[in-house]
């Protein structure tokens, strides 16, 4: 009779360079890039490639933790052997805990992309298309993460053609006097920073490849700079993206309004059709995709900790794809898709919760040089351990006044509801550490251990 596999040591590690850097930059072009783009023109007007090259930096400041952290060890668990390694063991579970509550974001996902899909499909709901696609990638994460892979690298090629055909074109339609007084930095210099913020959203996302590690060849090596390049790089193609999003057309014409407006202006029929289909649908589609392969990484190494039941970490013996944990992840997105649950609020709710698991995730930064200082001396993003504390510090400062910032001005229900789900994280890891049924081994590699 075969040994059941349930360890994150059982995952398979085939996941090179160019894996991580498809699901880091599916993971970044989302979204945001269609719906904000024309909020940042209305700050700033033509001088928004300013502001996206500033929210790059912003982004990466902010991840910067991880970009350090994946750089000394292999951490099974992403996020959460982390937290578990360096900060203590008795805080992974109300990160965990953090981490499944949250997840209800898979259905945000979903029902974007039936948003954009809907005029192309008018004989489908918005439920059956968000429910529809929630199905397809899940049933492919079925088949282990080389299906994962195949499905994402494609679509990402998609995306980056489609998206680069619409900045071609409208780079040769420029409006004359680009640089003109009454259309750029009409905000000054408060209106680049504010769309600069802004546009740091749009650049995030990179940080999903940290849930990869189990499943990386290299995760020392290839994890830290995937988030690197991935951040800069596409920080720059937006940047080249919003002198067309801003230039084609008059400022007052494109501000506030979504890129396929500008979109349908440039673009034949034929091209217009791609960029909505590749880069729209596809822009959701892989970011939905990259959500599901990492989010059951942190809760399972939780499973093998004891923190939920350990059945629910088996792996399927061929594709060694953990099919109960997707089977639950699958059902917290189903419901909210169903239910009809407004996808602003689903979002809201997880803005101050997130705020924490980024605190957790900075003060391990700053245990790295006592934990680890040996394996942090060999890193090759060593820092002095001086810039490291500075850069810890600082990001600990803008997590906390942004987390703070954005929870005040949520209306008093869901202020409450964050709060509620903060305090249930907390309870929970609390009582069930106490309870002596859980036993968090170490679940990272150090890179010389695997050479």
């Amino acid at each position: 009779m075969s040994t059941q596999l349930t360890s994150t040591k059982d995952l398979k590690r085939v996941l090179g360079f160019w894996d991580l850097m498809a699901i880091a930059a599916g993971s970044i072009i989302g979204s945001g890039i269609m719906s904000l783009t024309g909020i940042g023109i209305a700050r700033t007007g033509r001088s928004i490639f300013i502001s996206f090259l500033i929210g790059g930096l912003i982004t990466l400041l902010a991840r910067s933790p991880q970009i350090f952290l994946n750089s000394v060890a292999r951490f099974r668990g992403g996020d959460y052997s982390m937290v578990g390694a360096l900060l203590g063991p008795r805080w992974t579970g109300t990160y965990s805990m953090i981490s499944l509550l949250t997840s209800v974001t898979l259905a945000m996902y979903a029902l974007s992309f039936a948003d954009y899909a809907m005029p192309f499909l008018p004989s489908l709901t918005r439920k059956a298309i968000a429910l529809g696609v929630l199905t397809i990638l899940f049933f492919i994460n079925l088949f282990g993460v080389n299906a994962f892979a195949k499905v994402q690298n494609l679509a990402v090629a998609l995306l980056i053609i489609s998206l680069t055909i619409f900045t071609v074109v409208g780079l040769a339609n420029l409006e004359p006097n680009y640089f003109e007084k009454s259309s750029f930095m009409t905000g000054g210099y408060q209106g680049v920073w504010r769309a600069a913020v802004l546009m740091s959203y749009t650049c995030d996302g990179a940080q999903y490849v940290t849930a990869m590690g189990a499943e990386a060849k290299n995760p020392t090596k290839d994890i830290p700079r995937v988030m690197l390049i991935s951040t800069l790089g596409i920080a720059a193609f937006y940047g080249l993206l919003g002198v067309v999003a801003a230039g084609v057309l008059p400022v007052d014409q494109v501000a506030n309004q979504p890129l396929t407006l500008v979109a349908q202006t440039i673009l034949s029929k034929p091209l217009y059709y791609l960029f909505v289909i590749g880069g729209a649908w596809m822009a959701l589609l892989t970011t939905l995709n990259s959500a599901i392969a990492s989010c059951t990484k942190p809760l399972m190494q939780a499973c093998n900790d004891g923190w939920y039941p350990h059945c629910l970490a088996r792996l399927h013996p061929k594709f060694r794809t953990p099919i109960i944990l997707l089977g639950i992840y699958y059902v917290i997105g189903f419901v909210p898709i169903v239910t009809g649950i407004d996808i602003g609020i689903i979002s809201d709710i997880t803005i101050t919760v997130g705020s924490i698991t980024k605190i957790m995730i900075i003060l391990s930064l700053l245990r790295l040089p006592k934990v680890l200082p040996e394996a942090w001396a060999k890193s090759d993003f060593h820092i002095s351990n001086t810039a490291l504390m500075a850069i810890g510090l600082l990001d600990l400062v803008v997590v906390i006044i942004s987390g703070f910032t954005s929870s005040i001005e949520l209306p008093l229900p869901l202020l409450l509801a964050n709060l509620g789900v903060v305090a249930f994280a907390f309870i929970f890891g609390k009582v069930r550490y106490n309870s002596g049924k859980v036993n968090v081994e170490v679940s990272y590699e150090l890179a010389d251990s695997e050479k």
